[in-house]
C-alpha cells in the first residue's frame, strides 16, 4: 500500500524510507493476526489496538518472514538501527492522521524493546553437514 501522505512524511523526516513506512502497515496487520485482533471493517479501533512492544513482535516475525537473514541489512538500508525508530516511525505516521493511537501509548514503549542485530539474527544457524564417507 503506497498512500501519498508517505511521500510527504518522507520529505519531511528524511531518516527512514518508505519502504519502513509501508512494511510498518504490513507488520501493523501481521500483528493483529497473530494476536488474534483482526478487526473487522467497520469495527471499533479500541479492541484491535495493537501496543508498541506487541507490533514489535509483529515486525520481528514479518521481518524474519519476508527477508530472513537479510532482515537486518534491510533495516539499515531503511534508517531503521533499533526499536525506537519504529516508534519513530509509528508516531510520524500518527501525526499524519495515518495510524492512531490510545492515550497510553508513548514513544518510549518503542524504547529498547530488543536489540534488533539480535532479535534478526536469533535461531539462524548456518551448519555444515559432513557427508558421510562411504564404507568400503
Amino acid at each position: 500500500m503506497h498512500h501519498p501522505k508517505l511521500d510527504e512524511l518522507v520529505r519531511r523526516d528524511p531518516r527512514y524510507a518508505t519502504e519502513a513506512y509501508e512494511f510498518v502497515f504490513q507488520a501493523l496487520g501481521h500483528a493483529q493476526k497473530m494476536l488474534g485482533r483482526v478487526p473487522p471493517s467497520g469495527a471499533a479501533e479500541q479492541e484491535h489496538h495493537v501496543r508498541g512492544p506487541e507490533l514489535l513482535a509483529g515486525v520481528r516475525d514479518l521481518a524474519l518472514q519476508e527477508f530472513g537473514l537479510m532482515a537486518r541489512t534491510v533495516f539499515r538500508m531503511w534508517g531503521i538501527n533499533s526499536t525506537a525508530d519504529f516508534g519513530e516511525i509509528v508516531f510520524n505516521l500518527i501525526d499524519a492522521g495515518l495510524m492512531s493511537k490510545t492515550d497510553e501509548d508513548d514513544r518510549l514503549d518503542f524504547h529498547d524493546v530488543y536489540d534488533l542485530d539480535e532479535a534478526l539474527m536469533q535461531g539462524y544457524r548456518i551448519e555444515a553437514k559432513e557427508e558421510a564417507e562411504d564404507a568400503p
